[in-house]
């Protein structure tokens, strides 16, 4: 099984734990993000990103006409960057002191790429001592090699979790790449500029081993598939998924992203991630998005308290932070 492969089963495992639910994420998008954090990591924190992603390469995979990938780095105006950091083309410098336009930017940056799909990458904006975002975008759109006839489409019962439900599904007669084993049947359809779409099949569940060997090796077998039409959405927040996969380090104030800012001591706050994919009779269409935030480490020479005891009459104002308009005014003489 490819690094690839490795990476995406093993993520998918823990981060979608519940099999009757639907669910749709880019472990490229995904890994491509993290990679650009594993290149800004030194010591502990570049190790364990190594020991998730192994030798991941995009490179490869782009070389597709209708995929369209963008990764940048959103820094603060402020913040001294490493020239060596291979971003140093795609940096976006904006101010992090105002993170509702910082969201704002972003957020159409990520919807330019993904041709609208997604909309709201960022659901809020940053916290306010974040001073970087890596952003990879994605958005694919092929068509089959063997293409399904509209007018065959039909509803089928479907054999869903909760019971048995009619949904469109598209029907064709073609050789395909084909194999079973195990409790599983593998389908491949072939797709423009070299993509395609691999079907994993269970015949019981979804909680059933599966044999990675299966996403490589088939046979053409002239199949009567059935295909219900797919229209998937899915949002995640990956910290918890990468925690319990062994990447711990670069979310703790003990994080060495100095490879990303000399000057700056950093820690990720956040991972964030959406995907959407769409399957019809011509062809598939997905977009995805990932967000890691970076904010900064505050660093703190400690100094003896200056001791403050209100034990008598005070004023006490609640106040609008920014445009410093009072909310309330109280006179505190007896508590």
């Amino acid at each position: 099984m490819t690094d690839q492969a490795d990476f995406a089963l093993t993520v998918h495992r823990v981060a979608v734990p519940d099999p009757s639910s639907n669910a749709c994420w880019s472990p490229f998008s995904v890994a491509s993000a993290l990679a650009l954090a594993r290149e800004a990591g030194r010591g502990e924190t570049r190790a364990e990103l190594d020991g998730l992603l192994r030798d991941f390469d995009a490179s490869d995979a782009l070389d597709v006409p209708e995929l369209a990938v963008a990764n940048t780095l959103w820094a603060d105006d402020h913040l001294t960057l490493n020239p060596d950091f291979s971003l140093a083309s795609s940096v976006r410098r904006t101010a992090f002191s105002d993170p509702t336009t910082v969201r704002k930017l972003v957020n159409t940056d990520v919807a330019e790429t993904t041709r609208g799909l997604i909309p709201e990458l960022l659901a809020s904006p940053p916290p306010p001592d974040a001073a970087a975002i890596i952003v990879n975008a994605l958005y694919l759109k092929v068509g089959w090699l063997n293409p399904f006839t509209a007018w065959d489409t039909a509803d089928k019962p479907f054999h869903a979790p909760g019971g048995d439900v009619d949904v469109p599904t598209m029907k064709v007669t073609e050789k395909f790449r084909y194999a079973r084993h195990e409790g599983w049947q593998t389908i491949v359809l072939p797709a423009a500029s070299g993509v395609e779409a691999v079907i994993l099949l269970p015949d019981t569940s979804l909680e059933q081993p599966f044999d990675p060997s299966l996403l490589t090796a088939q046979n053409y077998t002239r199949l009567e598939l059935s295909l219900p039409k797919v229209d998937v959405r899915a949002k995640f927040n990956l910290k918890s998924t990468l925690r319990q996969l062994g990447v711990e380090r670069m979310f703790t104030r003990e994080a060495d992203f100095s490879g990303l800012s000399p000057d700056e001591r950093m820690f990720v706050d956040d991972v964030v991630h959406e995907a959407v994919l769409r399957v019809d009779e011509e062809g598939l269409e997905g977009a995805a998005a990932t967000a890691i935030t970076f904010r900064t480490v505050s660093i703190e020479i400690p100094v003896d308290p200056i001791v403050i005891t209100v034990d008598r009459p005070f004023l006490l104002a609640v106040r609008h932070a920014r445009s410093g308009a009072i909310y309330f005014l109280a006179q505190v003489a007896r508590p």
